[in-house]
């Protein structure tokens, strides 16, 4: 088996390739039937290295229509499907790849590539029982090794916060600076509103202030005319003639 690299969630393991054995079976049509199943994987196989995953799928689907349980059919649609993103797809065609497998590398490769369709999917927990299930079978597999502590630091790893609409924080965005305006406006008109009250308040002030103005002058002309009076008073009784005393 081929190990093919790739970045991030480790390295993948490529598709398995169906044994020549498979079309020494007893029988003309027997050998037939295998002959064609053989050719379905292995043009599906051709189509995969070309990158034409969707079309590698449908090759792998007839071959397991034609013999269903073929675990190098299982295992490569599963593949397939993993390069397309329908990861949920994958991880049941790799299960059933591990259940019918008899050897224990294809175990391994199956269990291994069950743990990284899951990572895709941020299956951490899961991911991380597909790594072990695959060490069980191959201790010395530093991919998986390498995958299951990659596996492991995500599992403890905060949940990321989920990210926000654009569009929401658009309109959020929005609305606050209508609010902002709006209490700008507020004040402006609070601010006006006072002015205007000042306005209408001066010539009251202005009046008030005359007012104490003319009851000073008021009060000064009483002053004056008390003492003008006291004064006529004083010079009346200068010249008012003494009389005789009354003994």
């Amino acid at each position: 088996m081929r190990r093919c690299p790739c970045r991030g969630v480790a390295r993948g393991r490529a598709m398995l390739a169906v044994a020549a054995a498979c079309v020494l079976i007893a029988g003309a049509p027997l050998a037939a039937r295998a002959q064609s199943t053989r050719s379905l994987v292995n043009g599906g196989n051709d189509l995969y290295r070309d990158q034409k995953f969707s079309d590698a799928e449908v090759n792998y689907r007839k071959a397991l229509e034609k013999e269903k349980g073929l675990v190098q059919g299982l295992f490569n649609l599963g593949d397939a499907l993993t390069k397309q993103g329908k990861y949920d797809e994958a991880v049941r065609e790799y299960q059933e790849a591990l259940a019918k497998a008899e050897g224990k590398d294809t175990k391994a490769y199956a269990s291994y590539n069950i743990g990284n369709a899951q990572m895709k999917q941020q299956k951490y927990q899961d991911a991380v029982q597909s790594y072990v299930d695959a060490l069980k079978i191959d201790p010395k597999d530093e991919d998986a090794k390498y995958n299951l502590s990659y596996a492991l630091e995500k599992l403890k790893a905060p949940p990321p916060k989920p990210q926000q609409n654009k569009k929401d924080q658009d309109k959020k965005d929005q609305n606050k600076k209508d609010q902002e305006k709006q209490n700008q406006q507020n004040q402006q008109n609070k601010d006006q509103q006072n002015k205007d009250q000042q306005k209408q308040q001066s010539p009251r002030q202005q009046q008030k202030q005359m007012s104490k103005a003319d009851a000073q002058r008021i009060l000064d002309v009483l002053k004056n005319s008390e003492k003008d009076v006291q004064k006529k008073l004083h010079q009346r009784q200068a010249v008012r003639p003494r009389t005789d005393k009354d003994w």
